[in-house]
């Protein structure tokens, strides 16, 4: 098992900067990836940003590309999600998943074998 607990999140205004973090214990040895996800009401779950385990490059969503960059501290178990040039169209609750290493794929789409945060809410005003 692994739990993961996201913070970070809050308001800004368009064109600012956001830092969320996610702070993960428990198997965290027995990871395929570790992803951002966010859904806005009414809309599906999408993938924003992913990390494989051993590859040094991430994957990101065409929408987030050049803004967002997700990175982890190894020794602290932590992921990071630096969010720059937020839009009014980020707005959603952003949440922390891990693949276990037993399930490959692309992990920019959710899957029903992720362990999940709880989420936390970002909100970007016009």
């Amino acid at each position: 098992q692994v739990q993961l607990v996201e913070s970070g999140g809050g308001s800004v205004q368009a064109g600012g900067s956001l830092r969320l973090s996610c702070a993960a214990s428990g198997y965290t040895y027995s990871i395929f990836c570790v992803a951002w996800f966010r859904q806005a009401p009414g809309k599906e779950r999408e993938g924003v940003a992913t990390i494989y385990t051993g590859d040094p490059i991430a994957d990101y969503a065409d929408s987030v590309k050049g803004r967002f960059t997700i990175s982890q501290d190894n020794g602290k178990n932590t992921l990071y999600l630096q969010m720059n040039g937020l839009k009014p169209e980020d707005t959603a609750m952003y949440y922390c998943a891990a693949r276990p290493s037993q399930y490959a794929g692309n992990c920019l789409i959710p899957n029903i074998r992720n362990y999940w945060g709880q989420g936390t809410q970002v909100t970007v005003s016009s």
